[in-house]
């Protein structure tokens, strides 16, 4: 069995055990090595990739018990949608995509494709209309976020483009484009290293400054900043063939992966002094890898960089393989270790991390079996 092969049998056998554990709530962050102990009943943005993990070993494995439970968690994300809860922010993409347009995608349920519509009509609602930008957190007004956008978002527009290609609405696919350029203009700074968040100002969307929430300090990259970005202009080049967008995702994935370090898994800012404690956040090299192979679907055979971008893709996937991932440990609840949610906020900064497994999966299947994820039709 290949190495690959290995770390997705791994990855099923535990989502397997996962789902007996977790019930009808929904893995966020591991609190001690344990998502157990940090389920909601669906209250976080973090839940649609408990969704997306149980379709990935669904395709993968063929397994009705997976999809049986993946279709609980879209029962689950309709309820949400129905009663508007928690859904005050932006990740609506990162909820829905992974969920309820999977099983469109994979089973071509029509009332999963509409619930998916009604979601993106819910992501529009963050557009602001003076400031030309979709609001990252917050209600419309808020003194300190109602003006800022974050890198996140270029993952959750994929739901927007899907949107229009479904209904045909233009209005989807422009706020989507707006957006994405915005960000490529302001999120992403001349050495091609990124802001996490930048503000504007909410009357007239003139540019404040850029800043950070998560990472190690304003001017600094926060590297799962970055690799959203990575990803994130990847999929906004498919969706709209903007070679500008992949221009950006290719200058970002480089100066990714020219910084990782000697076991090729990242540290959670490129900037942050390395001392012998120094946080990992291994699910930004999880992201990165996915979307270098999102990045190099679109790219000649004969292209520059793309020997480049090959080695970098394979020595992160080897580094959290062998370095970072549970293969071994049976009782494990996640994937891969030492992943970090927010370092700067105190919050799981050394943990397992739902969407690193998610990408880190994600990236496995599509490399072994060529299963993409859910962010475009196939």
């Amino acid at each position: 069995m290949g190495l690959w092969q290995q770390a997705i049998e791994d990855a099923v056998e535990k989502t397997r055990k996962n789902i007996e554990r977790y019930g009808d709530l929904f893995p966020h962050v591991g609190e001690g090595g344990k998502y157990s102990n940090m389920l909601n009943p669906n209250t976080d943005w973090t839940d649609g990739f408990w969704s997306g993990i149980l379709w990935l070993c669904y395709e993968y494995s063929k397994d009705e018990a997976f999809a049986q439970a993946a279709r609980r968690t879209v029962d689950s994300f309709r309820v949400r949608l129905e009663q508007h809860s928690h859904l005050d922010h932006h990740d609506i993409g990162f909820l829905y995509s992974l969920s309820s347009k999977a099983q469109w995608m994979i089973e071509g349920d029509e009332a999963a494709k509409q619930l998916t519509i009604q979601a993106a009509d819910v992501l529009m609602k963050r557009w602001r209309e003076k400031g030309q930008y979709i609001q990252a957190w917050g209600p419309e007004g808020d003194p300190v976020n109602g003006g800022r956008i974050i890198i996140d978002c270029m993952m959750n527009l994929p739901l927007l483009y899907w949107a229009y290609e479904q209904t045909g609405n233009e209005k989807y696919k422009e706020v989507a484009v707006i957006h994405a350029d915005k960000s490529r203009r302001f999120l992403v700074r001349g050495d091609d290293s990124s802001y996490h968040t930048f503000y504007f100002d909410q009357e007239t969307g003139e540019s404040i400054r850029g800043g950070t929430h998560q990472g190690f300090m304003d001017g600094s990259t926060w590297t799962r900043g970055q690799a959203w970005g990575i990803y994130g202009f990847a999929l906004s080049y498919h969706y709209t063939k903007n070679p500008l967008y992949l221009e950006t995702s290719l200058r970002m994935a480089r100066y990714f992966l020219e910084r990782l370090p000697e076991d090729n898994v990242v540290y959670w800012d490129f900037n942050v002094p390395i001392t012998a404690t120094t946080e990992r956040d291994s699910s930004a090299s999880a992201i990165t890898s996915a979307g270098i192979l999102e990045l190099l679907s679109h790219l000649d055979a004969n292209h520059p960089e793309r020997a480049f971008l090959e080695d970098g893709l394979k020595r992160s996937m080897e580094g959290l393989v062998r370095g970072y991932a549970t293969i071994g440990k049976p009782d494990a609840e996640g994937f891969i270790e030492h992943g970090s949610y927010s370092v700067r906020g105190g919050a799981a900064p050394d943990d397992f991390m739902i969407w690193g497994d998610y990408y880190y999966l994600e990236a496995l299947v599509r490399m072994e079996k060529n299963i993409k994820g859910y962010w475009y039709e196939r």
